[in-house]
């Protein structure tokens, strides 16, 4: 463990050479830039920052950075729940300005200083859709449409930012099956329109020269799956863009057999065979698809996504199997989508506790945590965007022949996925512990459908990114 951490404190003092004033002061002058790509500097500065304080105890620049994560990630609409619960725990004043929280529930015109030249004049219900009215025709870049997933909570959160004011007091909004829909002035220029649910919602939304018209549908992954049960292969195809690289990764490999499960089932053949197989697909397809390992050896998981970077790929797919103990081998079973994050669910601890053990199992907790708090960036909300559509594709495949319990798409904290620089995915297809899913996945048929579904997963992804 001591030499792990020294060489973490070494990668650290190596990549950020510059003293702390002067990092905290360039990632002050970026978060004055109206650049997004600016933004992103200056929230990569602060979580640099943040790791720095960590690892000094410097509580004073752990109080200033935290401030500019939460300030430059809510600009960059970057869930930092997290970080402004720790920062809310700091009574530590710095000469750094904390942001001033804007909740829409309290937003007031009468409170706000409108700026924006575009003004709100109906909201009203019609088919079933939700139609905002403005005074004059809207342009495409004056909405932002967004996405949030809490994990902890397991909430949903559709955001539209539209540039334009209200002029009136922030509105509650009703529909069966959503959970809540707020319409209000988040500041002088921007409204918001936040639409909560417990489960996942159907978006989709369109502009009509003045008019903004909303379909929300609240639906499971697994209704999803049904829909695309009825969308002809070939849709895939004609719509996304075949000029992308793909880099999977088949997990596990060489003296690390992964889960060895029901009738002594290795995890490391059964996904090496589900991944040549995807690869076949996609290549046939037109895409360009590279595997971090084309035989059975053993490769360190910091060198995979490492791979995929040298590769430029467009998006990482990690595929692992489940296993659970003897006690519950015969319960537990179904398949799941992860993407990066530090995060606390028992269940995600417990998946990426086993897949992390080949190269973390001298690393504390603690460690793990501040090493995934650094390295995560703005890839978390497009890697949810793939792991959803991923999970929806094999469901539609799968469920055509075979019953598949869905294990819903999740966050946590994989080292595999740690370093990506484009979206990442571990996919998990199935506990090789349960009989019947084990039986399967040892199946030559069952591993094409599934890999069918992983392909169609990604085309989906690519056609609506």
């Amino acid at each position: 463990m001591v030499r792990l951490l020294s060489l973490f404190l070494i990668l650290v003092i190596s990549l950020y050479a510059q003293s702390n004033s002067e990092l905290l002061k360039r990632a002050d002058g970026f978060m004055k830039s109206g650049s997004k790509s600016n933004q992103f500097r200056a929230y990569n500065d602060y979580k640099n920052l943040y790791l720095r304080a960590i690892m000094a105890e410097d509580g004073k620049l752990r109080a200033s950075a935290l401030k500019g994560i939460v300030k430059s990630g809510n600009k960059l609409h970057i869930d930092v729940s997290q970080y402004s619960k720790e920062l809310s725990k700091i009574k530590i004043k710095t000469s750094y300005q904390a942001p001033k929280s804007k909740p829409i529930q309290k937003s007031k015109s009468k409170n706000i200083k409108v700026q924006s030249s575009h003004k709100l004049k109906s909201v009203r219900w019609k088919d079933d859709k939700l139609v905002l009215k403005f005074d004059k025709k809207l342009r495409s870049n004056q909405i932002n449409y967004f996405t949030l997933y809490d994990g902890e909570n397991e909430r949903y959160r559709y955001i539209f930012d539209i540039h334009a004011s209200m002029l009136t007091e922030s509105q509650n909004l009703i529909k069966k099956g959503i959970n809540r829909i707020k319409l209000g002035q988040y500041d002088t220029n921007t409204l918001r329109l936040v639409i909560e649910n417990s489960k996942k919602v159907e978006i989709r939304f369109k502009k009509e020269s003045t008019q903004l018209v909303i379909n929300m549908r609240s639906s499971t992954i697994k209704s999803e799956a049904k829909i695309s049960n009825d969308i002809p292969k070939t849709t895939f195809p004609q719509r996304a863009d075949r000029d992308k690289v793909i880099v999977i990764d088949a997990g596990h490999g060489g003296k690390d057999p992964g889960a060895v499960g029901y009738k002594n089932y290795r995890e490391k053949v059964v996904v090496y065979k589900i991944s040549q197989e995807l690869k076949r697909i996609l290549r046939s397809r037109g895409y360009k698809v590279y595997m971090t390992r084309d035989r059975d050896k053993y490769v360190k998981l910091s060198k995979r996504t490492e791979y995929a970077n040298n590769k430029n790929a467009d998006i990482f797919v990690s595929i692992h199997a489940n296993a659970v103990g003897r006690k519950n081998a015969n319960k537990v079973h179904g398949i799941e989508c992860y993407f990066l994050s530090p995060s606390r669910s028992k269940r995600a601890e417990r998946v990426a506790a086993k897949e992390n053990s080949a190269d973390l199992s001298e690393m504390n907790r603690y460690g793990k945590d501040t090493f995934l708090n650094f390295l995560n960036s703005h890839k978390i909300v497009a890697s949810n965007k793939l792991a959803i559509d991923l999970q929806r594709g094999m469901l539609g495949s799968l469920n055509k022949k075979y019953k598949v319990k869905d294990g819903g798409v999740r966050e946590g904290p994989f080292w595999v996925l740690v370093g990506a620089q484009m979206p990442a995915v571990l996919v998990e297809v199935g506990f090789i512990s349960h009989p019947t899913e084990a039986k399967r996945l040892v199946d030559s048929k069952y591993r094409k459908t599934m890999a069918l579904g992983l392909a169609n997963g990604i085309e989906r992804y690519f056609a609506k990114n």
